[in-house]
């Protein structure tokens, strides 16, 4: 396994991350199983673990805390707050109010006495950035959080959050996690340059697209899940987008079988070896899914074959625009004239 600086932050951490969003509820509710994945992941040489706290409503963290019991000290623990943890409208979002009583919660569940990195799971635009930047500070200087981090944030929330961290004298984020695959290339174009020009460690998410990069989507398929029903501008086979997507992952097939390697590992590989990504995060639900994953870690693309992917996904194109946690991209009417 190779191992990367994450950021300027003199952490290494492994070109793979292990993302635990599918044990639990969501996705592997046997704990003992998540902990034998868990487990493997580590000691295939994978040092870095992401979850959050909204995942399968906590249960994930729990688990994960199981899992490092005993091995803490050896691995790079990341996690998130801002999605909603219950009905009260004040235990979600990224308020000092919420991040000092949910931090507490995480470091419980987890059963460690610090997270490495904490992250903001999501821009928030009805607080203000010096509000969670000042919280976030006041974590690390207690010693609870040794580094902060972002996700999906714009090119323009980035720059904003470190111009107000060095102007307010706070932490700054040391990382962003954002969506990145062969089929959405969105980041190349602003993010990832910028979190580049700001000493930013990437750690990327979904690089297998929710299942179209691993042979999980035909014409045929529909969105049965609960989950993938509340996304059903991604999984629609019927929409011009997901046709798009059909076809190029077909062709995206054939450029894995020219290079003799699995698709998974061709997509895997794609995401980990750009210049700026100093992890992808792979998000296995089965022993034989993080098999399938692993090999990634060692695959290397040539020129012949990154240009081939090109021809197939323009540089920095989400072929559906959908398929961010961006948002819609268009400006609600409420701002039109602001």
């Amino acid at each position: 396994m190779e191992y990367r600086p994450l950021g300027r932050t003199g952490v290494q951490v492994s070109k793979l991350c292990l993302g635990t969003m599918m044990f639990g509820a969501w996705g592997n509710s046997d704990h003992d199983d998540s902990i034998r994945i868990i487990h493997a992941a580590l000691d295939a040489g994978i040092n870095f673990v992401d979850t959050a706290d909204v995942y399968s409503n906590g249960e994930s963290e729990e688990i994960v805390g199981k899992a490092l019991k005993g091995r803490r000290d050896d691995v790079v623990l990341a996690t998130k707050f801002w999605g909603a943890m219950g009905d009260d409208p004040n235990r979600r979002g990224v308020s000092r109010r919420w991040i000092i009583t949910e931090v507490e919660n995480s470091l419980r569940r987890l059963g460690t006495d610090w997270i490495d990195l904490y992250q903001m799971h999501r821009p928030d635009h009805e607080t203000d950035i010096h509000e969670t930047l000042s919280a976030l500070t006041d974590l690390v200087q207690q010693g609870k959080v040794r580094y902060i981090g972002s996700s999906s944030f714009s090119a323009g929330e980035i720059v904003e959050a470190q111009w107000i961290a060095c102007d307010r004298h706070h932490e700054r984020f040391r990382t962003e996690q954002p969506p990145y695959s062969l089929l959405v290339r969105g980041i190349e174009l602003d993010v990832l340059p910028t979190a580049q020009r700001h000493g930013m460690g990437i750690l990327t998410y979904s690089p297998l697209a929710g299942g179209w990069l691993s042979g999980s989507w035909s014409a045929d398929s529909s969105p049965t899940s609960p989950a993938r029903q509340r996304l059903a501008a991604r999984f629609d086979m019927t929409l011009p987008e997901n046709q798009r997507k059909l076809e190029a992952v077909e062709k995206l097939a054939e450029v894995a079988d020219q290079a003799s390697i699995s698709m998974i590992e061709l997509a895997i590989a794609f995401v980990a070896n750009h210049p700026a990504v100093t992890s992808a995060i792979i998000g296995p639900r089965t022993m034989e899914q993080l098999d399938s994953q692993l090999p990634a870690a060692g695959v290397a693309l040539d020129p012949a074959i990154l240009d081939r992917i090109d021809e197939v996904v323009k540089p920095g194109v989400n072929l559906n625009p959908a398929d961010t946690s961006y948002g819609e991209q268009v400006l609600k009417p409420s701002l039109r004239r602001r």
